[in-house]
């Protein structure tokens, strides 16, 4: 029989109920949909690796002819790997962090976790006169176990809803840009401490993410709606040891390389503070169209911005009349930190794709905010090619156009988020057929608990609203 515990997406979203047929039809009363060989995470799992093959067959042009200009940027095949193979010594098995670059490198620029991923992936590496395809390869294979971990976290965080983590199995964002840089692992990481979270381990949760900002530092804003959610909900000794479980982490993982090479360890915190405005940005979009700001500026500008915008959403989550889920405020954080950031590079989508799948698993708004990253992404090639060529690339009047249409689509999918924390009813996961656990199912310890800390209006108060505090089956 069908698993009555699990949410048919055929049955659940519009999108996939139109189109059910696609796929056979609607899942049979006689089907398995429980955790069994056919059931959601061998599937998923199928999803992601059919996914990734076929971002990686997109790459099939550069690897023939070796990632030279400007075809990379033609065929839409670009990857940051192949260069880095060589600008950054591994070809030479240097060890980032520990030995200074060969004359003609560069120290590397990337966190420290993400460091050691490349330097694992070229001890694997065959170092023969194929080594930089090897070495795209290699990694190619680990960052597909890394998009695997990620989905089949995002499917056990919220039980009853796994179907949800086709989202970032097929997501147009997953598929073109998961071999252009590292940033699975982090996001891998990111999506583990979410489903640890989900399971009420708010110390390994807070490993998680401390081992994922050693990767990429986005994943410490995860802690930042936490923070919000465990004071509305007085559960504040929770968010203690998630927080001290995600610094420990990172001082484990950091400390040792800060005491080798400070300097070294270091190029990455320098080098995101000292870079203007760059591709992908709302900074260049402004500068493009003579507005710009001086480099002297931009990072406060920049910085007090997100803050501000992070201001805002605490407030809005102390402000609505429920309290909102986990995957909600993350998605927007972590959007308007990638929106007001100085550069933005196409992989940045895979960031918000697990967090748009937790916080509004509904394909239609999910679609079209990916097309909008699709836009980007082919644009940013092409306007490269302006770069590497006599031949034009994409105007940059054009190339500003699909900045905006990504900024905007992502600003669509928040307002959606928004509509859902301001209008619970809207919500798919509060409003999905079950009777039960209707708060936050993959918030953890917040699920079901007290809503001790939502700041009421003036209007609140002269028409002596009072909140009742949310059960389980509200």
């Amino acid at each position: 029989m069908s698993d009555p515990t699990v949410v048919v997406p055929t049955r659940d979203d519009p999108v996939i109920a139109g189109n059910a047929e696609i796929v056979g039809g609607d899942l049979g009363k006689h089907a398995y949909s429980s955790w069994r060989f056919w059931g959601p995470l061998p599937i998923l799992v199928i999803f992601a690796l059919g996914g990734f093959v076929l971002g990686l067959l997109s790459k099939t042009p550069c690897t023939v002819s070796g990632w030279v200009d400007p075809g990379r940027y033609t065929h839409l095949c670009y990857s940051d790997i192949p260069p880095l193979y060589s600008l950054r010594g591994f070809a030479d098995n240097v060890i980032p962090y520990v030995q200074n670059p060969l004359p003609g490198q560069e120290q590397l620029e990337y966190p420290v976790l993400t460091g050691l991923f490349m330097t694992v992936a070229n001890w694997l590496t065959p170092h023969d006169d194929n080594g930089t395809l090897w070495f795209f390869y290699v990694n190619a294979v680990m960052l597909a176990i890394c998009l695997v971990v990620a989905v089949v976290a995002t499917a056990l965080t919220v039980r009853r809803r796994p179907w949800d983590a086709a989202m970032v199995a097929l997501a147009p964002g997953t598929i073109l840009c998961a071999t252009i840089n590292w940033d699975l692992l982090a996001v891998a990481l990111a999506a583990v401490g979410m489903a640890l979270w989900a399971r009420r381990y708010p110390t390994w949760a807070g490993v998680a993410i401390g081992a994922a900002a050693a990767a990429k530092f986005y994943p410490f804003l995860l802690l930042g709606p936490l923070l919000v959610l465990c004071w509305r909900a007085g559960r504040m000794n929770a968010f203690a040891r998630v927080f001290g479980g995600a610094i420990g982490a990172w001082l484990v993982i950091n400390v040792p390389f800060m005491l080798i090479n400070f300097d070294g360890w270091a190029r990455f915190y320098t080098f995101s503070s000292e870079r203007g405005e760059d591709f992908g940005s709302v900074w260049l979009l402004m500068t493009n169209i003579g507005i710009g700001l001086p480099a002297s500026v931009l990072n406060k500008v920049a910085t007090g911005l997100f803050l501000l915008l992070c201001v805002g959403i605490a407030v809005l989550a102390l402000r609505t009349i429920r309290r909102p889920r986990f995957a909600q405020l993350a998605f927007l954080v972590v959007a308007a930190f990638v929106i007001t950031n100085k550069v933005y590079s196409p992989q940045y989508v895979l960031w918000l794709i697990p967090l748009a799948a937790m916080a509004r698993p509904r394909w239609r708004d999910f679609l079209i905010w990916q097309v909008g990253q699709v836009v980007y992404f082919a644009a940013i090639w092409l306007y490269l090619v302006g770069y590497t060529s006599d031949n034009k690339g994409l105007p940059i009047g054009w190339y500003s156009v699909s900045i905006i249409v990504a900024i905007a689509s992502t600003c669509y999918f928040g307002g959606m988020v928004i509509r859902d924390m301001l209008h619970p009813e809207h919500d798919p996961v509060r409003t999905d057929h079950f009777e039960e656990d209707r708060d936050d199912p993959g918030g953890g310890v917040l699920d079901g608990a007290p809503d001790r800390g939502r700041i009421q209006s003036v209007a609140d108060g002269a028409a002596g609203a009072e909140v009742a505090e949310p059960t389980v089956s509200a």
